[in-house]
């Protein structure tokens, strides 16, 4: 299992809408082969700053299977109008214990 870790910048003005279109994005996501789990955090200090963090049974099940999907041009439509430019993406790894 990997977390995808997403620092996504929305346009100021516009974090209200983000956060109404954001449960319809969450269900496009999540509904995705491979996907886990999704859940987003909002920054405190900068309150157009959201942090979305998905677990994916892979990272080709994130950057294959739903990058490369319809579901993703969809996730894409609901709330990338919202983005002030792209989101920085980068996946993690689960250390031994």
């Amino acid at each position: 299992m990997i977390t995808e870790h997403a620092l996504i910048t929305v346009r100021p003005g516009s974090e209200d809408h983000f956060l109404t279109a954001f449960p319809e994005a969450h269900a496009v996501i999540t509904a995705a082969p491979g996907c886990i789990s999704a859940r987003l955090l909002r920054g405190v200090e900068r309150p157009s700053t959201f942090l979305l963090l998905v677990e994916w049974a892979s990272v080709e099940a994130h950057m294959e299977g739903f990058r490369s999907s319809e579901a993703f041009a969809t996730w894409r439509q609901i709330i990338g109008p919202f983005f002030d430019g792209p989101p920085e993406v980068e996946h993690f790894g689960e250390l031994p214990r």
